[in-house]
């Protein structure tokens, strides 16, 4: 048979070329929780891991199974382990393989529910440093003799910074430490992070994958780069057989099966075939974002625009070289006295919803939602001020939607404040 090459190509054919009885298209629906084995040395050499197969749903169906594939596929990786929520794989993964005593480097540009999980693994005696990993000099500084990882994202959420992926990744492999990209926001069609020696990769599939704002789903897929014999806490029933298999296998027993954030065979079903349609759906949604990002950059009542893909963005330069194209994510500051609230209730064409990664433009003010708990210090921090608006962007027609802010923009008048009357 021929290689096939291209990233679509791979992804739409994937299911069939797997070998499911009838030949389906589509992987099918495997709904069962428990799995049957004629004999019982069969049950054993798969619970012991000795021999392929499903001992329970918590862990794996052949329907996760076949999506677990796909996103290896779509990842360059050796393995993926999916889950329930983005969330549900982050979590889960950094607790089955820190301990307390642990020391992680984070970048502080991060997603708001992933800063506070951070803040609860400090409360069970992790230690946790944020830093601008926009410059690799700060995370070098951060370094413990118990430092056992590093976790960025790949354009941060909603501030748009762009970690210093490449030296970051050397450095974790001059010192043996392992690398987590979260690579949600440019998903694997737009930036492959095992070319910047990433040993883990994180998605929330409910965002790019899925693209239809239907289904959660989370994923951690093991590129292959990071040599699990050098990190410290797998535990010695898992340090058997191809160590390239102990850190997925680890997660897999401590995340899935002891912790329980599981993914149904309906979800897996759902985000195998939205995926078909990644490269479409980016490609409409990036170009749709480089032309609002232009129109906000030019209009005189924005006062900045956070988008790699403009020249003003501080690692613009980073982006044209790493990625495909700048992503669909764009975060802008209205100026003083314009009110969010006003102009995001002013667009019939734009919903006023928090999530990232749908075929409808979606936006909401971050101050007062997402970052609400953190605080005005730790938002400031994070260059998150109260005027400040994300804008997830769809693939509606670029003309509707250029026109749908700028009519709104236009119409937008100073909010007044009632005490000053």
């Amino acid at each position: 048979m021929t290689e096939i090459k291209g990233f679509t190509s791979r992804i739409v054919h994937h299911d069939r070329l797997q070998g499911f009885a009838d030949g389906p298209v589509h992987a099918p629906i495997y709904n069962s929780v428990p799995f049957a084995y004629a004999t019982t040395a069969e049950l054993v050499a798969v619970f012991q891991g000795r021999a392929s197969g499903h001992a329970y749903a918590r862990q794996s169906t052949p329907t996760t199974d076949s999506l677990q594939s796909l996103i290896s596929a779509a990842e360059h990786g050796i393995g993926t382990l999916v889950f329930a929520t983005g969330m549900a794989a982050i979590s889960g993964t950094l607790l089955a393989l820190m301990q307390r005593g642990d020391h992680l480097i984070a970048s502080r540009f991060l997603f708001g529910n992933t800063h506070s999980l951070l803040a609860t693994l400090a409360n069970f005696g992790i230690e946790v440093t944020l830093v601008d990993a926009t410059d690799c000099a700060n995370v070098s500084a951060a370094r413990q003799a118990n430092t056992r990882l590093v976790f960025v994202e790949t354009i941060a959420n909603p501030g748009t910074q762009i970690a210093s992926l490449d030296e970051i990744g050397q450095w974790c492999t001059q010192h043996k430490l392992l690398f987590i990209v979260d690579n949600t926001i440019t998903s694997p069609y737009l930036f492959n992070p095992k070319n910047v020696q990433a040993g883990l990769i994180v998605n929330s599939l409910s965002k790019y994958f899925g693209g239809h704002g239907t289904v959660l789903g989370g994923a951690i897929t093991d590129t292959g780069q990071y040599d699990w014999t050098d990190y410290p806490n797998i535990f010695p029933a898992y340090r058997q057989g191809d160590a390239h298999k102990w850190g997925l296998t680890q997660i897999k027993k401590k995340a899935l099966r002891d912790m329980g954030g599981t993914l149904s065979s309906d979800g897996a079903y759902q985000l195998a075939v939205g995926a078909e349609t990644i490269a479409l759906r980016m490609d409409r949604a990036c170009a749709n974002a480089t032309a609002l990002a232009i129109l906000l950059e030019r209009n005189d009542k924005v006062e900045a625009v956070y988008y790699p893909g403009l020249a003003s963005h501080p690692q613009h330069a980073k982006a044209q070289r790493w990625f495909r194209s700048f992503g669909a994510i764009l975060s802008f500051d209205l100026k003083a006295p314009y009110d969010c609230a006003a102009l995001l209730d002013d667009m019939a064409l734009v919903i006023n919803a928090t999530h990232l990664g749908d075929n409808r433009t979606l936006a909401l003010p971050m101050a007062s939602t997402i970052f609400f708990e953190m605080g005005a210090d730790k938002r400031a921090a994070l260059g998150i001020g109260d005027r400040m608006i994300r804008c997830s962007v769809g693939i509606e027609d670029t003309e509707d939607l250029i026109s749908c802010f700028a009519e709104a923009l236009a119409r937008l008048s100073p909010k007044v404040d009632a005490n000053s009357q």
